[in-house]
């Protein structure tokens, strides 16, 4: 072994030696408490509680109204089978494929019948005139303005029905 190895071994010995001289204090007061909690009295361990059996409860209310639903129908909803609704049968024109927030009116014109300029997302100018279908909910037109264009649309109640619900497509700036 060279002469460094020695002396880095010496110093490793003498570390550990130094390191395991601390474990061998003086452990008298440790013992003292030891022997006086086990010379202590053992205590009384109490009983567990008297466990009550559970009570089930049946739940039947299923011939009562449920909470979340409307005593009678609403007056402005119709029914299934009521005439309001969309007609299947209908072809759909072109505006219909675009929301109403997507478009805006963009004036009117007057060629012995009063028309609506619509101008869609993507740029392109369209005429309406009453009648037309525009939106995605079914909406007809009813009249038209020279600020408004006004619409009656189809939606549903979510109650297996449908609503007739106004709305309108105002004159931008």
């Amino acid at each position: 072994m060279s002469e460094a190895m020695k002396i880095f071994a010496a110093l490793g010995l003498g570390l550990v030696l130094v390191g395991l001289s601390g474990c061998g204090r003086d452990m008298d007061d440790l013992q003292t408490y030891i022997e006086d909690t086990k010379a202590r009295p053992g205590g009384r361990i109490e009983p567990l509680p008297e466990i009550t059996p559970y009570d089930s409860h049946e739940y039947n209310v299923a011939h009562m109204r449920a909470p979340f639903m409307p005593d009678t129908p609403a007056a402005s909803s119709e029914g299934p089978g009521s005439g309001v609704g969309p007609d299947p049968d209908r072809n759909r024109e072109y505006l219909e494929q675009y929301s109403l927030d997507t478009m805006r009116m963009v004036g009117t014109l007057d060629l012995g019948e009063n028309y609506g300029l619509l101008q869609t997302s993507d740029g392109l100018i369209h005429r309406v005139v009453v009648g037309n279908y525009i939106g995605q909910n079914d909406g007809k037109i009813v009249s038209i303005s020279e600020s408004e264009i006004s619409l009656v649309e189809i939606i549903s109640d979510g109650l297996g029905g449908y609503l007739e619900r106004p709305a309108a497509v105002a004159l931008s700036d």
